[in-house]
């Protein structure tokens, strides 16, 4: 994210000495991106950052994809994931859909995350119901339904969950940004873009912990499921020991509510509403907006064959008017596959003629690689989505 911010106590000029009260150094830590080539922040710590005292293999919850075979869009159910929230946010994650790309997990939790670092890319994470603080080594954030938490790859951070808390990670194994159209040539937000640099939420101060040999949670490449290892480091002092930073480089917060909707006369492409990318996949939102008001205009979309990519839908909340009859409701995730055709239920077609606004509440996720179900998705698959446009299943 291209926009600049200062946070807590740092030098007026970089790579100089910053001193502590006691007269000693602190140390000066560069956080960049693709080597020396895109945005980085610099942060001052008190320790040494690099320093470990232990380490030992951190095996990690089933990583496991299957292919979607034999090929045909599916229903999945995530509130059937959990009966109860007694584990944590990182820890807790079921895998329900991914591929070499990214990896989209859910999870329902109580209980405070360990330190945790994905050193495999960037994370984003839905909050769809309940609240939290996100500590992170750059300081913390308070989120809560409707945020998006955006956190750079190779951030310590943990998430301490105020109640119940429910959220749906996407982890890419890349950085995940604003459109690149929506940004100008130096990485403002720019006029068509549905949101703007006012709308982002970073830490405004430092977060100081004390501690000693803390335990941090590292997820890594590797020779296990999906190229994935895990691996628990033991620093001899709290990670969080940052007095200030500054750079254009950290963890941000985003709220859904403050998407602006594009809209016309007639019935708008999925790429109005996206709000992130990565490599090989977007991220969009559905929000509650008026809908196209040309007078013969079909509000629902059209049906849709997309060759080049597989489409996932999570439905949040509100009434979702291409799904009626469907059996999706809120915790629902739809998957269709490139290779089928797609589009709203029929009777949905005439349903939604002459409606003027939607109430309805959806996180999307476009792969232009195929997905395989993971063990949560297995775990949660209806078996029947496939013949709801028919009316009719295999061998009937």
């Amino acid at each position: 994210m291209a926009f600049y911010r200062q946070v807590g106590s740092v030098p007026p000029k970089r790579h100089t000495q910053h001193r502590r009260p006691d007269g000693g150094l602190y140390r000066e830590e560069l956080m960049g991106e693709e080597g020396f080539s895109s945005d980085s922040s610099l942060l001052y710590h008190s320790g040494v950052p690099s320093s470990l005292v232990d380490a030992r293999p951190w095996e990690l919850p089933d990583q496991s994809l299957v292919a979607n075979t034999p090929l045909v869009p599916r229903h999945l159910r995530l509130h059937d994931l959990f009966t109860d929230a007694d584990r944590d946010p990182v820890l807790g994650r079921r895998l329900v859909l991914g591929n070499a790309d990214v990896r989209i997990s859910y999870a329902v939790s109580s209980e405070t995350s360990p330190y945790y670092r994905n050193a495999t890319g960037d994370e984003c994470v839905y909050v769809e119901r309940g609240t939290a603080v996100v500590e992170t080594v750059f300081g913390a954030l308070t989120v809560g339904p409707g945020d998006y938490v955006v956190i750079p790859r190779a951030t310590t951070h943990r998430w301490v969950p105020e109640g119940e808390l429910r959220t749906y990670a996407i982890e890419a194994t890349s950085h995940i940004a604003p459109p690149k159209r929506y940004l100008s040539t130096y990485g403002q937000l720019l006029e068509h873009a549905p949101y703007c640099e006012r709308d982002l939420r970073g830490p405004a101060e430092p977060l100081l912990v004390e501690g000693t040999d803390v335990e941090v949670y590292v997820k890594h490449r590797g020779d296990g499921p999906g190229g994935l290892a895990g691996t628990v480091h033991v620093v001899p002092e709290h990670p969080f020991d940052v007095v200030g930073w500054d750079g254009c480089l950290y963890p941000y917060a985003f709220n859904i509510s403050d998407f602006e909707p594009i809209t016309g006369r007639v019935h708008q492409p999925p790429p109005v509403h996206q709000v992130f990318e990565g490599a090989n996949f977007v991220i969009c939102n559905f929000v509650p907006r008026k809908v196209d008001y040309h007078p013969l205009a079909i509000p629902v979309p059209y049906y849709h064959s997309n060759v080049d990519s597989d489409e996932v839908m999570f439905y949040v909340d509100g009434d979702y008017e291409a799904r009626k009859g469907s059996g999706i409701g809120k915790g629902s995730i739809t998957l269709h596959p490139g290779g089928h055709s797609h589009g709203p239920q029929p009777a949905a077609i005439e349903g939604s003629l002459g409606a003027e606004f939607f109430d309805e509440l959806a996180v999307m996720v476009d792969t232009f690689r195929p997905l395989g179900l993971g063990e949560g998705g297995r775990a949660s698959d209806d078996g029947r989505y496939a013949w709801t446009w028919s009316g009719r299943g295999p061998g009937q």
